[in-house]
Parts: C-alpha cells; structure tokens; sequence
C-alpha cells in the first residue's frame, strides 16, 4: 500500500467520525451493514482501502453523497471539512 492510499484512508476516517458525530459507532455500522469492528478499523485508518460496497453503505447511513466522500478523500483533500459544510 501506497502512503497516499494510506493518507487517503486516514482521510476517510476523519470524514465518518465527523459524519457520525454523536451517533454511536455501532447504530451507524448496524445500518450500514457492517460490524462495529470494521467501522472502527477503517475510521481509524487500519482498513484504509473499504470496498466500494462498504463505503456506499457507509455514505447511506451517514447521510453523505458518493461524490461528497470523493471529493473528501482525494489527493489533498481537506480531511471532510468541505463535504460537511454544506
């Protein structure tokens, strides 16, 4: 894995603890489908590269448009902050 696969995953984790906000780690995996221990690792960057279902199923949950996430998570991407301000 690449350090900017890496970075990017890390990225992606910013952007879905921001997401989540006060919501529980395990109501957002649960509605996505997932367990609690695969949003934890990949909110946490250990699981930097989620299979495009998972990450669809994410961006449902969380109420975030695939192209919003994209747009987040690209090469010097702003960590989120952008995707969340509108």
């Amino acid at each position: 894995m690449s350090p900017w696969e890496r970075e990017r995953g890390e990225r992606f984790g910013v952007l879905l603890r921001q997401a989540r906000g006060d919501r529980s780690m395990v109501e957002i995996a649960a509605a996505a489908g997932l367990s609690a221990e695969t949003l934890r690792k990949i909110e946490t960057g250990r699981a930097p590269t989620p299979a495009f279902f998972t990450i669809a199923a994410l961006a449902a949950a969380l109420g975030l448009s695939l192209d919003e996430l994209a747009a987040a998570c690209a090469e010097g991407g702003d960590g989120g902050r952008t995707a969340l301000a509108g």
